[in-house]
C-alpha cells in the first residue's frame, strides 16, 4: 500500500536475502537523527528535551554515510528534530540515494519551500509530511498556530515540482475515529503518494502525558478507521503491510523487532530503539550483538507495555508476510476484520519495572565529550542558532 513497485522489489529480494542466510534478525529501516534540534515544541513529543550542548550538536556527512553502509538496510528514515536544520541536509541526503537506497525525509515543513532547491526528485527520494489531523487538530497538536497551512503548502509545491510525498500522522487518545477520515479524505485529494499512520508513544520525555493510547484503545480506534475505508470504492494510500495493520486492529499477537528498525544518532547506536533510549555503543555490530533483546518489549518491560508502533512491529509484520504469504493475501484481499473477537493479548505478568536512565546517559555523555575545546562547542551552539534562524 502506497510504495513504490521498486521499493517493493529491492526490499523483498533484501529480505529474502536474509532469510536464505539464516538470519533472524536484521535491519530493514535505518533510523538516521542527524540531530535533535527542532523549531517546534510539540507536546507529545519526547525527542528534543536535552540541553542546548545537545541540540546543538550535528551528525556530519561522512558519520551519515557510514551509519548508512555500516547498517545496511535497504531505507533510510530521516527523522529528527527538524532534519531541513542541518546546513547539510541535501548532500546526506544525496549520499544516501547514490548508495540506491530509498529515503524518507520526515519533517514538519516549516523549511521545505526555502530549502526544496537542495533536492532532485527520484524514486529514491520521499519527503514525509508532519500532520497530526487537519487544520485545528494539527496546529493543536504542535502547540502553533498557522503550521498546517504552511505544510499543506509545502506538500502542493513539492508535487508540483516532481517530488513523492507522504503524510505521516501521529494518533492519540483524543482523535476522534470521523475526523481522521476526513483527514484521510482531504491529504488524499493533495495528490499525496501515501499516508503512514500510527499510535503515538508515550515517551517519557514529553510535556503531555495524558494523550497517549493504551493497546486497547489503539485497536478500537484503528477498528473504527478501517471498517470505514470498507466503504470507500478506492482505498487510502495507507503506506505500510496489511499484517501490521491487521496487528493494529486488534487481529495479531506480535511482539516487537526492536532491531528492525536500529537508530543512529548524536551519542551514537541506540538501544533498543528509535522510541526508547536505554544505552548508546559505538558500532551497529555491538547494537545487534550485545543488545539483550529479550529484556524488551511487550510483555518484557514496562515502558514497552502500551506500545504499537511501526518501528518495532512492521518488522515482524513483514517477518511474518516472508515466512506465511498466505496470511497476508488472505487480509490484503478480505480486508481486516473490524468486529468480533480480538486476538489475545501479550500477558504483562512477567514484565521487568521501567528503568529511568535518561539523565544518568546523558551526563556519562556530557563526561566522556568534556574533552571538546570550549571554542568548538561555542562554534557548534553559534552554528544551531544560525540554522534555526
Amino acid at each position: 500500500m502506497g510504495i513504490p513497485l521498486i521499493q517493493i522489489v529491492r526490499t523483498g529480494a533484501y529480505v529474502m536475502k536474509q532469510r536464505l542466510a539464516g538470519r533472524e534478525r536484521y535491519p530493514l529501516v535505518l533510523m538516521l537523527e542527524p540531530l535533535y534540534q527542532c523549531n517546534l515544541a510539540c507536546p507529545g513529543c519526547g525527542k528534543i528535551d536535552y540541553p542546548d550542548e545537545i541540540l546543538a550538536r550535528r551528525l556530519s556527512v561522512k558519520e551519515c554515510l557510514d551509519a548508512v553502509d555500516e547498517c545496511g538496510a535497504p531505507t533510510v528514515s530521516i527523522p529528527g528534530g527538524e532534519p531541513l536544520l542541518h546546513k547539510e541536509i541535501g548532500e546526506i541526503v544525496e549520499g544516501i540515494i547514490a548508495r540506491k537506497k530509498f529515503v524518507i525525509l520526515c519533517t514538519n515543513a516549516l523549511l521545505l519551500e526555502k530549502k526544496l532547491h537542495l533536492f532532485k526528485p527520484s524514486p529514491y527520494l520521499t519527503f514525509s509530511i508532519h500532520l497530526d489531523g487537519l487544520e485545528d487538530e494539527h496546529d493543536h497538536a504542535v502547540d502553533q498556530k498557522g503550521v498546517f497551512k504552511r505544510a499543506v503548502k509545502a506538500i502542493k509545491l513539492a508535487k508540483e515540482k516532481g517530488f513523492r510525498v507522504n503524510v505521516n500522522c501521529t494518533l492519540f487518545n483524543n482523535a476522534k475515529p470521523e475526523r481522521v477520515t476526513e483527514f484521510f479524505d482531504y491529504v488524499e485529494g493533495l495528490g499525496i503518494d501515501g499516508i503512514t499512520v500510527s499510535p503515538g508513544y508515550a515517551y517519557e520525555r514529553a510535556p503531555d502525558q495524558q494523550h497517549f493510547l493504551n493497546r486497547t484503545q489503539t485497536k478500537e480506534t484503528f477498528r473504527t478507521i478501517f471498517a470505514a475505508q470498507k466503504n470507500r470504492k478506492k482505498k487510502w494510500p495507507i503506506v505500510g503491510t496489511s499484517l501490521f495493520f491487521d496487528f493494529l486492529a486488534g487481529n495479531q499477537t506480535y511482539h516487537c523487532s526492536p532491531w528492525s528498525m536500529p537508530t543512529r544518532n548524536v551519542f551514537g547506536w541506540q538501544r533498543p530503539c528509535y522510541l526508547l533510549g536505554e544505552g548508546y555503543v559505538p558500532t551497529f555490530k555491538q547494537l545487534m550483538e550485545e543488545t539483550e533483546w529479550e529484556r524488551y518489549g511487550t510483555g518484557a518491560y514496562e515502558k514497552c507495555a502500551d506500545c504499537m508502533v511501526h518501528c518495532g512491529y512492521e518488522g515482524t509484520a513483514v517477518a511474518d508476510t516472508t515466512k506465511r504469504p498466505w496470511k497476508a493475501l488472505a487480509v490484503a484481499l478480505k480486508g481486516i476484520k473490524t468486529e468480533g473477537p480480538m486476538a489475545p493479548e501479550v500477558s504483562m505478568a512477567g514484565q521487568r519495572k521501567a528503568e529511568y536512565v535518561f539523565d544518568r546517559n546523558l551526563q556519562q555523555f556530557l563526561k566522556e565529550t568534556s574533552h571538546s575545546a570550549p571554542a568548538a562547542k561555542q562554534a557548534r551552539l553559534e552554528q544551531a542558532a544560525s540554522d534555526a534562524a
